[in-house]
């Protein structure tokens, strides 16, 4: 089971999903058995227990420094925009890409599942951030030595062979 980080994978549709984009990265896999609906659910729907430790570490620290870590109120889990699949609202579905993601105080950040339909790695899972204040920087500088093996183990869920 083999997870690629690539170099940022940016598709139109996600672009336009952020004003600006303070931090970007990208993960394939291959998947040719399921569709983007149920890759998103995979991936983001289902998380190993050491995973879920660290998110909930992640909510007591946010929660010292005044960022929000409860579900929001129009919480559901109806696989359509407006939705969530996990924590992550469901912002764009099209034939070729789900864009996921939360908007917060801090940070506005963005997930986009996306299929380009290649033989190898055709399930790309970009990462797109942008810092609303200084906060979101420094929580991002926090993170990010933590978010590239979450991120990775995630998609590891997503993997099928064809």
């Amino acid at each position: 089971m083999k997870v690629k980080k690539e170099i940022p994978f940016i598709s139109s549709l996600a672009f336009q999903s952020l004003d600006h984009i303070d931090f970007s990265d990208t993960f394939s896999v291959t998947n040719h058995k399921n569709t983007l609906k149920e890759i998103s659910i995979l991936i983001f729907g289902t998380s190993k227990k050491w995973v879920k430790k660290l998110f909930d570490l992640r909510n007591f620290i946010v929660k010292i420094i005044g960022i929000k870590e409860q579900k929001p109120k129009d919480y559901n889990n109806e696989i359509k925009v407006g939705g969530y699949i996990g924590l992550f609202k469901i912002y764009e579905i099209s034939k070729d890409e789900i864009i996921l993601g939360l908007n917060d105080s801090h940070l506005n950040f963005r997930v986009s599942v996306y299929n380009n339909k290649n033989i190898k790695y055709n399930i790309k899972i970009t990462t797109l951030v942008k810092y609303n204040n200084t906060k979101g920087e420094i929580y991002m500088k926090l993170i990010k030595p933590f978010h590239e093996c979450v991120i990775k183990n995630m998609v590891k869920q997503a993997y099928s062979k064809p």
